[in-house]
C-alpha cells in the first residue's frame, strides 16, 4: 500500500469515528433532554410551563448549533441512525439553508419520513437553491399528490428544467445527468475561454474539470480540460488543443454503461447528447460514485428479498409486510427441504450419526453457490456475460467445484473416520460433499440467468432460492447415498 492510500485510509478511519462521536453526542442531547423534561415535570414549582420552554429552547438551541457544523451528508448519516421520534426532532432543528442538501444526501427510505409532515411550500423553501437535476430527483420520490404541487411553487424556467429533467426514463443516463454545463466554440482563443470562465465564477457548474465544445448548432465537437486550458499559450484555439471525438452518451443510455465507462476510461466528467449529438448536459464522477453506492446497497438488500425501501426504524407492520413474501417462500422450501430428511428416516434412526453430518453439506453447498452466484451476477451487471458464454461459465465453474468438492471432500471424510471410525460413512460424505458442491455451482450459475430470462431482477431474492435449492438437494444426495451404501 502507498503512503498515500495509506494515509486516505487513516483519514477515512478518523471521518468515520467523528460521525459515529458525533451521533453519539446529538443522542445524548436527546436524552438528556428527554430527562430533564421528565423531571420538570415531577417538580412541584411554580410556572412549570415556563422551566419547560426555556429548557426546551436551550436544548434546542444546542442541537440546531451542533447540526449547523455538519457536512450535509453527515447531517443524513445522523438523521438514518435515528429513531422515529429522534429523527424528527432533529429534523425540525436543521437549518432551512441546509435541509434541501441533506434531503439529497438522505437513503430513500428515510425520505418518506422527513418530508411527509413538510407542507409544499416548506418543500419548495427547501429545494429552492438546488439544481434541477436535483429538484428532480427529489420530486420523483415525493408523494404523487404533492409533487404537482411542488412543481408549482418553482418559476417557470426552473418548472421546464425540471420537467425536461423527469421526463426521461429511470435508469437512463438523461434521469442522471447534470443540466448546467460550460461550452465553447472551437475557433475561440484559449485567452477567450479564461475570460468566461472568470466572468462565470459565480455560475460554474460544480466539480466543473471539463468544457465542451460544440459548433453553432450545440453539436458536440471535442472537450477542452482545465489542465490543457490552463498550461498552453492564450493566443493558440480551441481547436488546436482540444481533446477530439471524447467519450459521450446519449440520454437513454443505460446508466450501467455509463458506470462501466467510468471506471474503465477513468473519466471526470463526459458530455450527454441527444439524438442530434446536441449536448444537453454533462455526466460527473460523483453521480457515478453515487450510483455506485447506491447499486450496492440495493443489491445486497435485494438478494435477501428486501427492498431499499426499507427503514431499520421503520414501523412494524410495514416492515413485517415487506418481509412476508420471502419469508413464505422460504416457509415452503424449507418445509420441502425437512419432507426429504423424512423420507430417510429410517436410514438416520440407524446411523444417528448421519444427523450430525447434515448441517456441514448444507453449508459448504451454500457457500458455494453465493461464491459462484456473486461472481455470475457481477458479470451481468458488466454485460460481460453473453449467450455464448455461457457453456464456458458452467465447465468452468464446474471442473472449480470438483476439484474444492474432491479436496474439502477428502478433508471431511478423514475428520469423519477419525471420529466415528468407519470408513462407510466417511466414504458416504466425501461422495456426497462432491455432487452438492457441483449442484451448489450450476444452480448458483442458472438462477440469475433463469432469473433475467423470464424478464426478473437476477438479485432479487436469489439467495433465497439458492439457499433453498443447495439444502433440500443436499439433504437428499447425502441421505440418499447413505441408503444406498449403508443399508
Amino acid at each position: 500500500m502507498t503512503e498515500t492510500s495509506a494515509n486516505q485510509n487513516s483519514e477515512g478511519r478518523v471521518h468515520h469515528r467523528h460521525l459515529e462521536q458525533s451521533r453519539e453526542q446529538i443522542i445524548e442531547l436527546l436524552s438528556r433532554q428527554a430527562l430533564e423534561r421528565e423531571l420538570v415535570s415531577r417538580t412541584d414549582i411554580q410556572n412549570q410551563d415556563v422551566a419547560s420552554q426555556l429548557l426546551d429552547r436551550q436544548h434546542h438551541a444546542q442541537l440546531a448549533q451542533r447540526l449547523a457544523s455538519f457536512h450535509p451528508a453527515d447531517i443524513a448519516f445522523v438523521l438514518e441512525s435515528l429513531a422515529p421520534e429522534a429523527r424528527e426532532m432533529a429534523w425540525h432543528l436543521v437549518s432551512a439553508e441546509q435541509r434541501g442538501a441533506v434531503l439529497l444526501e438522505i437513503s430513500d427510505a428515510v425520505l418518506p419520513t422527513l418530508v411527509g409532515d413538510m407542507r409544499p411550500d416548506e418543500i419548495v423553501a427547501a429545494i429552492r437553491d438546488l439544481g434541477p437535476d436535483e429538484i428532480a430527483d427529489l420530486v420523483a420520490e415525493l408523494p404523487d399528490d404533492v409533487a404537482p404541487t411542488v412543481l408549482a411553487g418553482l418559476d417557470r424556467a426552473e418548472q421546464f428544467e425540471v420537467r425536461s429533467a423527469l421526463s426521461f426514463p429511470e435508469g437512463s443516463v438523461g434521469a442522471m445527468m447534470d443540466l448546467h454545463y460550460v461550452s465553447v466554440r472551437e475557433d475561440a482563443t484559449l485567452e477567450a475561454v479564461q475570460r468566461l470562465l472568470r466572468r462565470l465564477k459565480h455560475d460554474l457548474p460544480e466539480e466543473n474539470t471539463d468544457i465542451f465544445v460544440v459548433d453553432r448548432s450545440n453539436e458536440l465537437r471535442g472537450k477542452l480540460s482545465l489542465e490543457q486550458l490552463v498550461l498552453n499559450e492564450p493566443e493558440q484555439s480551441v481547436n488546436e488543443v482540444m481533446t477530439r471525438a471524447p467519450t459521450f452518451f446519449f440520454t437513454d443510455d443505460p446508466i450501467k454503461d455509463a458506470v462501466a465507462a467510468f471506471e474503465k476510461y477513468d473519466l471526470l466528467s463526459a458530455p450527454v447528447v441527444n439524438l442530434h449529438q446536441q449536448v444537453v448536459g454533462r455526466i460527473t464522477v460523483d453521480a457515478v460514485l453515487d450510483e455506485i453506492n447506491e447499486r450496492a446497497q440495493s443489491e445486497s438488500l435485494r438478494q435477501a428479498g428486501l427492498s431499499k425501501e426499507e427503514d431499520l426504524y421503520g414501523p412494524v407492520l410495514q416492515s413485517s409486510r415487506n418481509r412476508w413474501p420471502w419469508l413464505g417462500l422460504n416457509l415452503l422450501t424449507s418445509f420441502g427441504a425437512s419432507r426429504v430428511i423424512g423420507v430417510f428416516d429410517n436410514v438416520i434412526v440407524q446411523f444417528t450419526v448421519l444427523a450430525t453430518l447434515i448441517p456441514i453439506i448444507a453449508s459448504l453447498g451454500g457457500n458455494t453457490g453465493t461464491q459462484t452466484m456473486s461472481l455470475v451476477t457481477r458479470a451481468m451487471a458488466l454485460d460481460q456475460l453473453r449467450s455464448s458464454q455461457l457453456r464456458q461459465t458452467f465447465i468452468k465453474e464446474f471442473l472449480v467445484a470438483l476439484l474444492n468438492g474432491s479436496l474439502w471432500g477428502a478433508a471431511l471424510a478423514l475428520m469423519t473416520y477419525a471420529m466415528y471410525g468407519k470408513w462407510e460413512i466417511a466414504l458416504v460424505i466425501y461422495g456426497a460433499m462432491i455432487l452438492q458442491l457441483l449442484l451448489a455451482a450450476m444452480v448458483g450459475v442458472a438462477i440469475p440467468v433463469v432469473l433475467r430470462r423470464i424478464g426478473r431482477d437476477p438479485v432479487m431474492g436469489s439467495s433465497v432460492l439458492l439457499t433453498a435449492t443447495t439444502d433440500a438437494m443436499g439433504f437428499f444426495i447425502f441421505l440418499g447415498l447413505a441408503a444406498i451404501f449403508l443399508l
